[in-house]
């Protein structure tokens, strides 16, 4: 009895081993450029409400809330970044960082909500 009980816990267990790899990626994407996306502040002044962007620059000051300046070293736009999107990334104002993110305009300022704040390479 003993032993069946055995048996069957090893076959079930290596199902689940065998259903769940160790070298399968959890959460995995694609991680490139996006056609049409806005790659500079000036194209993210200009892009229509919720187009997608990715910019490399420097986020230069904290504006408050989730606010902060961001400058790509010629135009600047106000980023808003909710603390959980810094995934433990910290940086300043000399540091460079991509940010990917969407347009979000009112009717008197042009912001981009970020998705994902990195390091740039």
């Amino acid at each position: 009895m003993k032993k069946t009980i055995l048996t069957s816990v090893l076959l079930l267990s290596s199902g689940f081993a065998m259903a769940n790899p160790q070298n399968a990626v959890i959460g995995g994407g694609f991680n490139g450029p996006v056609a049409q996306m806005a790659t500079t502040v000036a194209q993210a002044l200009e892009a229509r409400d919720d187009s997608m962007v990715q910019l490399t620059g420097n986020v230069t000051h904290f504006l408050g809330d989730d606010a902060y300046m961001f400058s790509d070293g010629t135009n600047n736009i106000v980023i808003e970044v909710d603390s959980d999107k810094w995934m433990g990334v910290t940086v300043t104002p000399k540091e460079k960082v991509m940010i990917i993110g969407e347009v979000d305009k009112d009717w008197s300022e042009v912001k981009v909500d970020v998705d994902r704040i990195q390091l740039a390479i």
